[in-house]
This record gives structure tokens, sequence and C-alpha cells, in this order.
């Protein structure tokens, strides 16, 4: 047991050498390490000589050094040049895939709207033929109602005027080819039953101002209204079905300008390129027609074309503001409703001037010019191109108004002793003939400002006022009478003709009028009526013939009626 126990304390102490011998060891390799890491400090030896500081070395040297940092920067700048250029061709490669991704949209929305104009091309041209059917049937019905008025009123003229001139011959047979025993008489009973139920309606309204001849002489029997009222419900009635089995994308104007009002917004570009403002007028006109079915711009109260609901519609359009579209001054969609005029309204107006309308109907013609004065004053027509329907529409006018001057006026002359009694049969006659040229004349004149002042002039002075109504005011003794015809000849003429006149004359075409009024002046200042006398020197003031009532004064010494030049 020694012996084992010396053993291990000799392990021991072996154990403990051993690990003596390897920490000192590993010390002396760190100490080797660290010095050898650490470089010797290099000392100064005073004994070596440096180089001469030269100053061109060294600026020498700062260019070097600059030289190479500007280089450095340029290819720094060029490589941040790149960099900026990738990044807006980046920016640029965004755009287009974004707008690329719109592609499918855009394409689905051209495919659509082609679709769309095709279905309501091929409506239209379906229901094209019926419109024209029902437009034609009514103005038939319009038109043969105006024949009807015209041809009765000239049968009785010519049969009154006939059966007047055998009662003044004293033969009581008439010529060939006139009326016979009581169909004569029923006929003119007729038509002084209606001249009656005038002058009634007259009485109770209090219009005064009137007299026999002035009035249109109208009127249809009942039953001729009644069947003119079927006929022209039936084909209101039909007129309605038109469109019944039609969607209201499709027959709706306020929905179908949604439509393309919808593709400007989008896409003003191709709106433009494909001229739609154009073709909108010509496309609407179908639709339009069948509102104007039931309008008639001779009778009273006519719906005005503002207060129609296809020109509110297009109004609407025309006024809608497009915040895409850059020049709202150049916006072609405000011509569509002028096109839509030119084309659709200004062509009717002209069929029911040519047809049906009267001439000598005073109310007839005031709606007429209204009308007209609307279209061609508040609604201005297209700018780009010549209003070939407002030029014929004024022809038609002019065509018109000439016929029913060669037809329609007639003033028959009778012997002096004939119509000296007002009650009678020639003087009355004579009387209704003459007012009823009277009225002609303001109607015609109504029409100055729309026709040519010339054409006017010619119509309404050179042959109605020269040629009938100067005969019958030269026939006509001086007095109360004869001043009352030629005042409301006066009162016809255009104010405006006379403004501009300046050397004391008046109008060519009045001479021969002035004339007769300074005939009348001498002979009421012979017969001493001196209010007469001032009131047809008025008259010559008003149509400017000056210079005649100047002569007239200084002939008969009038010094206080010179005020009233």
């Amino acid at each position: 047991s020694d012996q084992s126990s010396e053993d291990e304390a000799q392990i021991k102490w072996e154990e403990q050498q051993i690990k003596k011998a390897i920490k000192l060891s590993q010390e002396t390799y760190d100490d080797a390490s660290l010095h050898k890491s650490q470089p010797a400090k290099p000392k100064f030896d005073p004994s070596v000589s440096l180089p001469p500081a030269n100053l061109e070395i060294v600026k020498k040297r700062l260019i070097e050094r600059i030289t190479s940092l500007q280089d450095v920067h340029r290819a720094h700048q060029r490589e941040y040049e790149k960099y900026i250029e990738d990044i807006e061709s980046s920016k640029m490669t965004v755009q287009e895939l974004e707008k690329s991704s719109d592609a499918a949209l855009n394409y689905k929305f051209y495919r659509a709207m082609k679709t769309y104009v095709e279905n309501l091309i091929n409506c239209l041209n379906e229901k094209l033929k019926y419109i024209n059917e029902l437009e034609l049937a009514v103005h038939v019905l319009l038109q043969q109602r105006a024949m009807t008025v015209l041809k009765r009123r000239q049968d009785e003229l010519k049969n009154e005027s006939t059966y007047i001139q055998h009662l003044t011959s004293g033969n009581d047979k008439p010529t060939k080819g006139g009326l016979e025993g009581d169909e004569k008489t029923q006929l003119l009973e007729m038509c002084e039953h209606r001249r009656t139920c005038r002058r009634q309606a007259r009485e109770c309204s209090g219009e005064a101002d009137h007299h026999e001849g002035m009035s249109s002489d109208d009127e249809l029997p009942p039953t001729e209204v009644n069947e003119f009222q079927k006929s022209k419900d039936n084909v209101l009635e039909d007129s309605r079905k038109v469109f019944e089995d039609v969607h209201a994308d499709f027959c709706d104007i306020r929905k179908i300008l949604l439509k393309f009002q919808e593709w400007k917004e989008k896409f003003p570009d191709s709106y433009c390129d494909a001229y739609i403002s154009f073709c909108l007028p010509k496309l609407l006109n179908p639709l339009i027609r069948v509102q104007l079915i039931n309008w008639n711009p001779l009778e009273e109260n006519f719906t005005e074309l503002e207060e129609m609901p296809w020109f509110r519609a297009i109004e609407e359009f025309s006024d809608a503001k497009n915040v895409s579209e850059s020049k709202r001054d150049d916006d072609p969609d405000q011509e569509v409703l002028p096109r839509v005029i030119e084309k659709t309204i200004l062509p009717k107006i002209t069929v029911f001037v040519k047809s049906m309308w009267d001439p000598l109907s005073t109310s007839q013609t005031k709606n007429l010019v209204q009308l007209c004065n609307n279209i061609f004053e508040k609604q201005v027509l297209s700018k780009n191109e010549c209003s070939r329907a407002k030029e014929d529409l004024v022809n038609t006018v002019v065509l018109r108004m000439k016929k029913s001057v060669e037809e329609d006026v007639f003033i028959p002359l009778y012997p002096k002793s004939t119509v000296e009694d007002k009650s009678s049969l020639c003087s009355k006659f004579q009387e209704r003939c003459f007012w009823s040229a009277v009225k002609l004349l303001s109607n015609v004149l109504l029409w100055d400002g729309i026709v040519q002042e010339d054409t006017i002039r010619d119509l309404g002075l050179s042959k109605l006022l020269n040629r009938y109504l100067l005969l019958k005011l030269l026939n006509t003794p001086p007095g109360p009478d004869n001043i009352e015809k030629c005042n409301k000849v006066v009162a016809c003429l255009p104010g405006r003709w006379f403004q501009d006149l300046k050397s004391g004359s008046t109008l060519p075409e009045l001479l021969n009028f002035c004339q007769h009024l300074l005939q009348c002046a001498r002979t009421l200042h012979k017969n001493n009526h001196s209010d007469e006398t001032k009131e047809v020197l008025l008259l010559l003031v008003k149509v400017k013939a000056l210079r005649i009532v100047e002569d007239f004064i200084e002939e008969y010494k009038l010094e206080h009626l010179k005020s009233m030049i």
C-alpha cells in the first residue's frame, strides 16, 4: 500500500511539470508573434540628406492629382446620366404598359359601339317606309282641306260676280256654264250665312276695326270637319305604333345622343375623326319626323320648336361640357342643331308653304313669319355652308304669293251710279273685294326682312297697289271713306323703307299713290275740309313725300301746317 501511494504522487508531480512546460512554451510563442507583427519604427538618421523641395514639382504633382480626380468625376457623371436615362426609359415603358393594359377595354367599347350603330341604322331603315307613308297621309289630308277652301272661295267669288253682273244688266238668265235657279241661290245663301256668323262673332269679341272681306272664310261644314279629324286621328294613332316594338335605346333621341356623348368623352379624337357631328342630323331625321307628324305651323297656338322633346335633347347635347376636349370654341357638336333645322325643319315648312298655306289668311301668314324669324334670327343656321334649304323656302314663299296675287285678287269696276248706294249688292261686293286685296297686301308686306326687299316691293306695290287697289281709290270720291282706305294702305308699309330716304321724295313705286293723295288734298282744300286735308298731308309725310307736302303748303299758303314736316 505504501508503494502504490508513492506511485500516485509521482504521477501527479509529472503532470504538473508537463502543464508548466506547455504554458511556458505558449507564452513564448505569443511574445514572438507580437514582436513579429509590429514593425520596427524607423529611426531618423540625421546624417541622411532629403531631396531639395521644388515648387514646380509640387505643382505638377497636384495638377496630376486634380486631373486624376476630374477623370474619376466625369466617369461618375456619365454613369449618373446613364442611370437617369434608364429611369426615364423605365417610366415610358411603364406608361406604355399601362396603356396597353386598356387595349382590351377600348376594343370592347368600339366593338359595342359598332354593333349599336349598325342595329340603329337597320332599325331606322326598316321604319323609314312607314314614316314616309304616315307623313304623306297627313300632308294629303291638310292639302285636300286647303284646296277645298281655296276652290270654294274662288268659285263663290266667280258666281257672285256673275250673279251681280246679270242683275246690273237686267238679264236674269245666267250665262252658259253658270249656276241655275235654286243651286245658285243656295250657294250664295251659304256664303252669306258664314259672313253673318263671323260678323256676330266679331261683335261678341268687341272687334270693331274690321271690314267685310278681311276675314279668311275658311270655315268648313261640321261633317267635313269631323271626317277630317277622324282621318287625322287614325294617322296619329298609327304614328304612335311605329316604334312600339323598338327598345328605347334605339328610338329615344336623348338616349341615342347619350351613347355618342359617351364616345366623345372617352375618345374625343376618334369621335372627331369619324365626323359624328355631320352624321347625327341624318341619323336623327326619321325620329324627328315622327314627332312632327302632328305639327302644323299654320294653326293657331302651334307648338314652338323649342318646346319639343327632340329640340331640348339636341340642345343639351350640343351644350354639354367636355373636359377632355381642349378647344371648346371649335366643338363641331354645336352645329348639330342648326343642321337638323336645315335638313329636317326647313324642308317641312317648305311643303306647308307650297301646298297648304293660304296667303289670304292673316293668321297663317303671321304664324309662318314668326316661325321663320325665330329660326333665321335666334337659331343661327350652319356657318360652314350656304343654306340651300333657306333659299328653297324663300323662293317657295315668293312663288306662292305671286300665284295668290294672280288668282285671288279681283276688284270689279261698276258705274258710279251703281255703287253710290252703299247698301247695294254691287257696292258691298266691290268693297269686300277691295278689302280682301288690302289684306293680301298686308300679308305680303309681313315677309319684309325675310324675303328680299326688291321682291316684296314688286309684289306689294307694283302689282297689288298700283294694279288693283289704286284703281278703286281713283274711283272713290275724296272724303272719309277714301282717307280710311288710304290710311290702311299706308299702315301696311314697313317703316324701315322710309328711314334712309333723305331727298324729300318717296319710293318710286309710291309715286302714283302720292299723286292720288295730292289730288285728294287739293279737292278737300277747295271744299274747305281742312281737317281731312291735314289727314291726307300726314299720310304723305308718313311715306316721306316731303317735297309734295312743301309745294302744297307753299301753293295754298298754309304756313301753319309746316310743323308737320
